[in-house]
This record gives C-alpha cells, structure tokens and sequence, in this order.
C-alpha cells in the first residue's frame, strides 16, 4: 500500500473506531433523551451478580466505511477489469475488517443481576458495570425510564424523624393583685 493510501485508511479506521465507541449500557450513563424525564423508582435487594460481557453493536458505520476505503484501495491495484475486481475485493474486505473492529470496541463487560423486588417477586436485569460496587444483600433502586432499567445502590435513608414532645401543660399563671 502507498504512502499516500495509507493515511486515508488508517483515518477512516479509526474514525469507524471512535463512532463505534459511542455506545454503552453503564448505569451511569443517561441517555439524552432520558433527561428531564420521570422514572418509576422500584427498592429491592441484589441477591446475586454474575459477569457477562455485552455484545458489540454492528450500526454498518464501519462496515459503510470499509467498504469505500477498500474500494478505493483495491481499484489502485491493477488496471482495466483487474482494477475493477480488485476494488470489488477490497470493498468486501474493508467492510468485513471495520465491522469486526467496530464490534469489538464496543463490547463492554457487564453483569447480570438477581434482584428481590419487596412484593417477593424476582428478575434479572443486565448492564454495564458502573461505579458502585454492588455485592449481594445490598439495597438497590431499579430505576425504570419507558423501556430501560438501570440499577444503582440505594440512597442512605435518613433517620426517622420523631415529632418533638408537646410542651407539658403549665397552668396559666394566677392573676396579680387579687
């Protein structure tokens, strides 16, 4: 491959790379268009945490982007029908190389959470791995914005607050000068 061929590879890899990226299922990640929206907020108990890792998506951005740098790469090679094959080639190996890096960068490690909602009931939820560090029997909140759940530790709760005793009752004080 040329000098002057590779920068344009190189760049359109990476920015294939940077886009693909974009993407994560971290609870501490809003989406957009999630802010400024109510949530239902649900307590349970985390009673187990397995790893798994979360696939990488595949948006075609990579792949898009592959196959016109493999084009333009493969049609240099050769001349005439040559040219052309070459170019067809390069397209779908472009395509296959930026799709496979695409969805290797975004994949993420996540886990796999066994919560006790307070009605008994169980579920799994899968995400990102965040900042807390969940442990099972910890207290959680399951916060739920339209079809997407995100677990994250419970707040502390303040304690109780105990209204102050009524005053006790003190006679009215005897008039003077009687």
């Amino acid at each position: 491959m040329t000098m002057n061929l590779r920068l344009p590879v190189l760049s359109s890899v990476l920015l294939a790379a940077v886009l693909a990226g974009c993407a994560t299922s971290s609870p501490d990640v809003v989406r957009r268009d999630d802010a400024q929206r109510q949530s239902v907020v649900y307590d349970a108990v985390l009673l187990s945490i397995r790893d798994v890792k979360i696939d990488g998506s595949q948006s075609g951005i990579g792949a898009a982007t592959g196959a016109v740098v493999g084009g333009i790469a493969g049609s240099t090679v050769g001349g005439g029908r040559g040219s052309d094959v070459a170019a067809v080639l390069g397209a779908i190996a472009g395509a296959a190389v930026a799709n496979t890096i695409e969805r290797a960068n975004t994949t993420e490690a996540g886990e796999e959470l066994l919560l006790q909602f307070s009605n008994g009931e169980r579920r799994t939820i899968v995400q990102g791995k965040g900042q807390d560090q969940l442990r099972p029997g910890d207290a959680v909140v399951v916060i739920q914005t339209g079809t997407r759940f995100r677990v994250v530790k419970a707040p502390a709760r303040a304690p109780a607050v105990v209204p102050a005793p009524a005053p006790a009752h003190t006679p009215p004080p005897a008039s003077v000068g009687r």
